[in-house]
C-alpha cells in the first residue's frame, strides 16, 4: 500500500476485470469473444485509446481506499463522471484529527494566478512552525469542545483544510485514466500529483496493456521538494494586542 505525503495512503481494495475485459467489450460488436490475450488484442487496445474509443475502458472497475488532506480531496472530487465515493463523516465520529505538515512550504509564483514555485520560501522553518502551531491549536480546541459535550458535527468546524480525511472510491478504468492524465500534469498542485502517481503505479500493475495506452505521459511525476537543512521548529511568538 503506497504511503503518500506524511500520513496519507492509497490502498487498492479490489478490481473487476482486466485487459481482456476491454478487448471483449470492443469485440462484442462483431459477436466475438477471446479467452487469452495475444498481440492482436494489445494492438486493438492501443488503437482504441489512440482514437478515443473509450467505452470499452469503462467496463473494468477499481475500488480504492484513500487518505488525503481535505484540500486535496476537494480537488480530487471534482472528477465525478465514472466515480462513486463514500467518505468518513465527522458528524458521526470524533477520533483524533490528523493534519498534513509539508516538509517544504512552497513560494508563491507571481506569474501564476494559481500554483506555486518549486522552491520553498526563504524562512521555511518559520513557515512550517506557523502551520504546525495552528494545526495543534485547532486540534486542542476540537478536543476541548468535545470534552464540553459539543456535538461532533459542530466541533468539527474548527478543523483546518489540512486535516486528513478517508474515503472509499470506485471508478472505471477510463475515469481513472482521465483523472490521472489531468492530475499528473506539471500544472497540477504538487500534493495531488503524488496521489495520482500512486494510483497510476497501482493500475499499471493490474492493467499492463490498457493503462500505458490510456496514459502516455511524457513527464515523470515530480520528485519530492528538497527540505532545507534541518533546524528545530520554532514556536512562533504571539503578541497580546489588548483586543
Amino acid at each position: 500500500m503506497p504511503q503518500v505525503l506524511d500520513k496519507g495512503f492509497v490502498e487498492l481494495i479490489d478490481t473487476f476485470g482486466d485487459d481482456l475485459t476491454v478487448v471483449n467489450a470492443a469485440r462484442v460488436s462483431y459477436n466475438k469473444e477471446v479467452t487469452v490475450m495475444d498481440p492482436k488484442d494489445a494492438k486493438l487496445i492501443k488503437y482504441l485509446a489512440e482514437h478515443n474509443h473509450v467505452t470499452p475502458f469503462f467496463h473494468p472497475q477499481i475500488r480504492l481506499r484513500l487518505k488525503m488532506p481535505i484540500f486535496v480531496a476537494r480537488e480530487w472530487y471534482r472528477h465525478q463522471i465514472g466515480f462513486a465515493r463514500n467518505e468518513v463523516s465527522r458528524r458521526y465520529v470524533d477520533y483524533k484529527a490528523e493534519m498534513y505538515l509539508p516538509g517544504a512550504v512552497r513560494e508563491r509564483d507571481a506569474k501564476l494566478k494559481q500554483g506555486s514555485k518549486g522552491s520553498p520560501v526563504a524562512d521555511n522553518t518559520m513557515a512550517t512552525a506557523l502551520i504546525d502551531d495552528i494545526n495543534k491549536r485547532a486540534e486542542e480546541t476540537y478536543e476541548q469542545l468535545l470534552s464540553m459535550n459539543v456535538a461532533p458535527e459542530v466541533a468539527r468546524t474548527v478543523l483546518p483544510q489540512g486535516m486528513y480525511t478517508e474515503f472509499i472510491e470506485t471508478g472505471s478504468l477510463a475515469a481513472y485514466a482521465r483523472l490521472c492524465g489531468l492530475r499528473l500534469d506539471q500544472s497540477a498542485q504538487w500534493e495531488i500529483r503524488q496521489y495520482a502517481a500512486a494510483v497510476s503505479e497501482l493500475l499499471e500493475a493490474k492493467f499492463p496493456v490498457s493503462w500505458p495506452a490510456l496514459t502516455p505521459l511524457p513527464d515523470p511525476p515530480a520528485p519530492a521538494l528538497p527540505v532545507p537543512s534541518a533546524s528545530p521548529i520554532v514556536t512562533p511568538q504571539v503578541f497580546d494586542l489588548g483586543c
